[in-house]
């Protein structure tokens, strides 16, 4: 059975590497595991419709649904303002400015797409007129916005949480250490890199002056700032599930969207209901597959047989962390980040256990290889985004977006692999 489940996985990578769409890749390899193996595609495929039933997953289209709303109700702007006033007047500023900003909108999203698409237009084409090259202001951009992806709540948190029934809100809070990190991380490599720009800076405002501005934009931003306090709050206060959440922040956006900041319309509104559902139906479609498939690897006892072969390569802790951090970095970079979960974190946690890594720290583990792969080619859907919207070529935006994950994203890797407090300790403070 090894072998079968070998060729249905050698399968599903040609495939994928092939550029067909991941619902057939997957269907691909349930169908070698059905003709040659004992899998019934029949059983399965009612098992797969009972798991998307679960309500845990309700939380994924509200999530989707409230960042899509943000980026056109004007939300998105007003906390860029916010945090424009007070750092964006220093040398690299702007760049520091979009770090910060994608972290607050993944507070609020949960979604890696969501940043590039509601600050990409509103920040790129300013941080191009202030002197930063624009291939560079798009890789900034959109590598910040895979801290949708890690800073809480995070769709692909709440899946990882799911498949290895750990504790969703210990997951969300294994990888904001990482996530903060990353932030910081971004922003000083930024000012690094900002040395060698022709940058052109606005004129420093008086004490006075700056306050008076900081407190027009703080007032303006206070509606857009609740969205994350009232979602986190509520979440870690006890008193909303994560779906529950999700669903008092699409609440409370509509009447923010329409009547406070007047960028949501009935148009736009309906707009952003089309491109939601078509968003969650392509994520649902690969989480039946990639499930199923997955699924079937547990049932033929694969997790364990693999994790069996690795030892009788070796038993050293720090080899193995490194080999499996290359194999998500590798996954990632052909799927996407809620597929390579799905696909591999039941077949590595019984791994990870017997290294003696807990459940919450291998979250973070997978959370920030798989988000770095949306980023990275060949799959990079963040960065291909990212080039759509800051109208450059994709080639002039791999370089600096490389040189950000190099210095900026790789160090975070290695750190949540061979530093455990960096994932546990926040969680620990909160009882997990």
């Amino acid at each position: 059975m090894v072998e079968i489940a070998i060729l249905a996985f050698a399968v599903l990578v040609v495939l994928l590497t092939l550029g067909v769409p991941l619902p057939y890749c997957f269907g691909a390899g349930l169908m070698v595991m059905t003709l040659v193996g004992e899998a019934t595609m029949r059983g399965m495929m009612l098992w797969g419709f009972s798991q998307l039933t679960n309500p845990v997953l309700l939380a994924i289209p509200l999530f989707v649904f409230a960042g899509t709303i943000m980026s056109v109700s004007g939300i998105a702007a007003s906390l860029l303002e916010f945090v424009n006033i007070f750092i964006g007047r220093i040398r690299g500023g702007l760049g520091v400015v979009a770090a910060v900003s994608c972290a607050i909108i993944g507070a609020i999203s949960g979604s890696g797409l969501t940043g590039i698409a509601a600050i990409g237009p509103l920040l790129i084409p300013e941080m191009e007129r202030k002197g930063y090259p624009r291939a560079y202001a798009t890789a900034l951009v959109a590598n910040s916005s895979v801290l949708g992806l890690l800073i809480p709540p995070s769709v692909t948190m709440i899946v990882y949480g799911w498949v290895t029934d750990t504790s969703i809100l210990a997951s969300f809070l294994a990888t904001l250490g990482p996530g903060l990190l990353v932030m910081v991380s971004f922003s000083i490599v930024n000012l690094v890199m900002s040395r060698k720009f022709p940058l052109v800076l606005d004129e420093p405002l008086e004490f006075s002056a700056l306050m008076k501005q900081g407190g027009k934009k703080t007032i303006n931003a206070i509606p857009a700032l609740l969205m994350p306090i009232i979602i986190l709050g509520g979440i870690y206060g006890g008193i909303m599930t994560p779906t529950e959440a999700a669903a008092v922040a699409v609440i409370y956006a509509l009447p923010v969207g329409f009547m406070i900041y007047k960028g949501l319309t009935f148009k736009t509104l309906l707009e952003s209901g089309k491109e939601s559902a078509s968003a969650v139906g392509a994520i649902l479609i690969m989480i039946l597959f990639s499930l199923m498939l997955s699924q079937i690897y547990v049932m033929e006892d694969i997790p364990q047989m693999m994790v069996d072969k690795i030892f009788e390569i070796t038993d050293n802790k720090v080899l193995l962390l490194i080999m499996t951090n290359l194999f998500l970095f590798g996954i990632g970079m052909i799927v996407n980040d809620i597929t390579a979960i799905i696909l591999t974190a039941p077949l590595l946690l019984p791994l990870m256990s017997a290294l003696g890594v807990s459940p919450i720290q291998f979250a973070a583990i997978m959370g920030v290889n798989t988000a770095m792969g949306g980023v990275t080619p060949p799959y990079a859907s963040i960065l291909y985004l990212g080039a759509r919207i800051g109208k450059v070529k994709f080639t002039e935006v791999v370089k600096p977006a490389m040189t950000l994950i190099l210095f900026g994203y790789i160090p975070v890797v290695v750190l949540v692999s061979v530093w455990p407090d960096l994932s546990e300790y926040i969680p620990r403070a909160f009882g997990y």
